[in-house]
């Protein structure tokens, strides 16, 4: 309850950074602005999560990583959201509907099937998926799946209030320089 409240509280707080970011992905390519797509929940349950869309409308419904050039895809406002992480301000909604927390691993994508089996291994498929998480503060898309896993492992084993206290803290930092964004 306490994530769905603080989810909501933000979404008001927020909501002029949320309208302008949508306009500008407006502007810039049309509707929608709001990119929906199958994730991975809970005890390995599917959701669809919702972002700002930071992509062009024509874009593989793949993971960045997994496109040849993904430059030719993002939206000029796209690196920017991205890099900035407005793209996951959407993700309050998912919050509020009870599919995400604050605090958790980053929620796979439907066919990641590789990161899925290590998560299943290691018993890390029993957290609700967050907005951020552990591993998204130590290397979020400079690390393997592997050292992913290990870290969210690492949280599942020291999971406390204190310690989501601390991962929201250092998100806000690394928000702020954007660290660790690649795209």
């Amino acid at each position: 309850m306490f994530n769905r409240v603080l989810s909501l509280l933000f979404l008001v707080l927020f909501s002029p950074l949320f309208l302008v970011t949508a306009l500008f992905i407006f502007f810039e390519d049309g509707f929608p602005v709001f990119f929906k797509q199958k994730r991975v929940g809970k005890d390995y349950t599917f959701f669809e999560i919702y972002k700002f869309r930071s992509m062009r409308k024509n874009t593989p419904n793949v993971a960045t990583h997994l496109l040849d050039n993904p430059s030719q895809y993002i939206l000029k406002i796209g690196g920017i959201i991205r890099k900035l992480s407005l793209d996951e301000l959407p993700n309050l909604i998912n919050v509020i509907k009870g599919d995400m927390v604050f605090v958790g691993p980053r929620p796979a994508l439907y066919n990641q099937d590789d990161l899925m089996a290590l998560r299943v291994k290691a018993g890390v498929e029993k957290l609700k998926p967050g907005i951020t998480g552990w591993a998204q503060i130590n290397g979020r898309d400079e690390i393997s799946l592997e050292a992913k896993v290990a870290l969210e492992k690492e949280y599942l084993e020291r999971k406390s209030f204190g310690f989501d206290l601390k991962i929201g803290v250092l998100t806000f930092a690394k928000v702020l320089n954007t660290h660790g964004v690649k795209h």
